[in-house]
């Protein structure tokens, strides 16, 4: 966070910009962030995304970089890797992606060739788009084949993803979702790719943080060959990415980032970076994941009361996807919509085999990383479940909606936004 000074310098030389700074920073405080992706970082994180580290261009890696004056930036990237590594019990870690998607291309373009074939989840059945999505450069570059979940139980089908393992022999078994509401065991996976003789991948960039605090199964723990995961979400960090590997793999890996698909990593994400996962290993962060956890376990409970229709009946992680047509006749974009009005920020979201287009699909997808963040418990996982299902009820109400987005600045003006 900038200091007075130079928010008044920002004010001075673009008002536009700080108008609009000033602004978000207003819609934070007052609306609540309901997107399992988004989260608040640590204060300490936005103090070092603005720090001397962003004038420093630090191609390359510890002890062996392009350019002079890295006494420093070798000394945080070193404890960045050291940190990760720990955490997660990992062999090797590289904290250079620049994002989720860079981070999983680099693990794809490190260790297949062009053409290889991969098996990944559908993007509709719970994927990400950088798993092999037809419209993403990795989806035109390799080969991917699709696993989907159980229509009757909406839980990954096991028996069918090891027949299109067997019938179409994979080099890489990827597994991890965007909007999947249940945990894996990881020992399945793991089964169906030696059977294939496949490598092993887990994205777990919405979880990373549930794992770093040990409330969820890590994959690592579970002999998996590489793990991605992004830094902010659940792990309230930087925006930005990190892969953990065995260190067989690490050269690859390191050569694939740098110089194989980026230049110079961002240094002030890298110190952000550190510092979160060292605030990450501190038991309030524990705290913290358990109560991410609960919390979504008493929406899902609070919503179901309410006959609204999630998709697997619940959730073991920290998100839930509602499925909005069935549940109140609306698709995912009006229910969004909706929903923005009342001042509670969900995304829309497709949900198994939907009929409906991706911009107009027949669910939304809400989580409780933010909320807990702001310090939320059961009693405001209630209200925030009541609001949700008297909103998508109300059939655009205005006056409705102006009561219960009343409701939502009365919840969200007892629990402040840290670092703002």
């Amino acid at each position: 966070m900038t200091s007075s000074p130079e928010r008044t310098r920002l004010a001075q030389s673009d008002n536009d910009i700080f108008v609009a700074l000033k602004g978000e920073e207003a819609r934070q405080r007052a609306e609540l962030e309901l997107i399992p992706s988004e989260n608040y970082a640590f204060p300490e994180v936005l103090t070092l995304l603005g720090s001397a580290f962003t004038n420093k261009y630090s191609e390359g890696y510890p002890g062996r970089r392009y350019y002079g004056g890295q006494e420093f930036t070798d000394r945080i990237e070193n404890l960045a890797r050291e940190r990760a590594k720990a955490l997660f019990r990992a062999e090797h870690a590289n904290v250079q992606p620049l994002s989720g998607s860079p981070m999983n291309q680099a693990v794809y373009l490190g260790l297949l060739e062009p053409g290889d074939t991969i098996l990944a989840m559908d993007l509709s059945h719970g994927g990400h788009l950088t798993h092999g999505a037809p419209v993403s450069h990795m989806g035109r570059i390799f080969n991917f084949v699709r696993y989907k979940t159980d229509p009757s139980t909406g839980a990954i089908d096991f028996e069918a993803l090891r027949d299109v393992a067997r019938a179409t022999k994979p080099k890489l078994v990827v597994c991890g979702y965007s909007s999947y509401p249940r945990d894996y065991d990881y020992a399945d996976f793991r089964r169906v790719a030696d059977e294939v003789g496949a490598l092993t991948m887990a994205d777990v960039s919405h979880i990373g943080g549930l794992i770093a605090a040990d409330v969820m199964r890590n994959p690592l723990d579970a002999g998996f060959d590489v793990m991605t995961t992004t830094t902010h979400k659940s792990m309230r960090g930087p925006r930005g990415g990190l892969i953990l590997c065995k260190e067989k793999f690490a050269k690859k890996i390191d050569a694939s980032v740098f110089p194989g698909l980026q230049g110079g990593p961002h240094m002030n994400q890298v110190a952000a970076t550190a510092t979160t996962l060292r605030l990450a290993a501190m038991p309030a962060f524990q705290d913290y994941a358990r109560q991410v956890l609960a919390n979504a376990k008493a929406l899902a409970a609070a919503l179901n009361v309410r006959q609204v229709k999630l998709v697997t009946g619940g959730t073991d992680n920290h998100l839930l996807v509602i499925d909005t047509v069935q549940s109140f006749g609306l698709d995912g974009a009006k229910a969004e919509a909706a929903l923005d009005r009342v001042g509670l920020t969900v995304n829309k979201q497709v949900i198994p085999d939907d009929p409906n287009p991706p911009m107009r699909p027949s669910g939304v997808r809400l989580g409780t990383p933010a909320p807990t963040t702001r310090g939320m418990g059961h009693a405001e996982m209630e209200e925030i479940a009541a609001i949700i299902a008297e909103t998508l009820a109300a059939g655009g109400d205005a006056a409705a909606e102006t009561k219960l987005a009343a409701r939502t600045h009365t919840l969200t003006s007892r629990f402040p936004v840290p670092g703002l």
